[in-house]
């Protein structure tokens, strides 16, 4: 179902669901294998991190000790992949259009499905998405760099050590987008409203204050273009427990690859205030 306008020329939130079921069905079919960014509008996506249950507790733990870049918002119980609280029909095997593969820390592989991979003690971990305060910011008038040239949001890894579980531990990473002052300020003010998407930036201005040597060199994405009197906002970023998981090396560990989410049902404005 594509999101024309209704007779009235609005937008249903009901037209949004149906929207996004259409999607994963694409996804779950195989017909859809890239990047959801710009789809499904209105609609949450979800960074996914897939742990055996020996390893749950503690990343459960560092995401509840980590809420900017691990701001979780559902995870599935032991060997299940259903997400009744995201969707009644969501299945983690088959719903995102691609996934990472991590053994031992090393990422050896990218798919499209995990049936051939789900393990009967597998937990999956949802968490907020950038994509659900993008969509904030540009209906409130504010134009995004990366989504103009369409690219990659840069991102960057700083030296903000985040809060240890276990043996998850390691650098908080972060997305970068730059504004004139006075929309920087219109973006703190929008974004401290989704605490469950990231919420407001972890920091603006000098980059080198948070271990930032060259912003030109990102650590992912392309290298931002800047103009004269912009400011550099950095927000949490949920590629951290992507860098946390290399590090703390659990046995598997599968991950959406990034800008490839999980949609779900939940409406952004769901998560507003939380």
């Amino acid at each position: 179902m594509s999101l024309a306008a209704t007779d009235e020329g609005k937008i249903t939130d009901a037209d949004r669901r149906v929207a996004a079921r259409d999607l994963r069905s694409e996804i779950r079919a195989g017909r859809h294998d890239v990047r959801t960014t710009g789809m499904a509008p209105g609609m949450v996506q979800l960074n996914l991190a897939i742990l055996p249950r020996a390893w749950a507790v503690d990343f459960k733990r560092f995401c509840e000790l980590n809420p900017k870049p691990c701001p979780l918002v559902a995870m599935t119980a032991p060997g299940d992949p259903a997400f009744p609280k995201l969707g009644p029909d969501i299945d983690v095997r088959r719903d995102a259009p691609r996934y990472l593969v991590f053994r031992d820390g090393e990422c050896t592989d990218e798919v499209t499905d995990l049936d051939d991979l789900w393990q009967d003690d597998f937990v999956a971990f949802a968490m907020g998405c950038s994509y659900s305060f993008e969509e904030t910011l540009l209906a409130g008038g504010l134009s995004l760099r990366h989504i103009e040239q369409n690219v990659k949001v840069p991102l960057y890894i700083t030296d903000i050590n985040t809060e240890t579980s276990g043996s998850f531990r390691g650098p908080l990473i972060v997305s970068m987008r730059p504004f004139l002052p006075g929309d920087a300020i219109r973006a703190i003010e929008i974004t401290s409203r989704f605490p469950r998407v990231h919420g407001a930036p972890v920091h603006f201005g000098a980059p080198e204050m948070i271990g930032i040597e060259d912003i030109n060199a990102p650590y992912s994405g392309e290298p931002p273009v800047i103009n004269p009197g912009e400011v550099p906002l950095f927000w949490a970023c949920g590629v951290t427990p992507q860098v946390i998981v290399e590090q703390a090396k659990p046995p598997i560990c599968i991950t959406h690859k990034p800008g490839h989410m999980l949609i779900s049902d939940l409406l952004n404005t769901d998560l507003a205030g939380e």
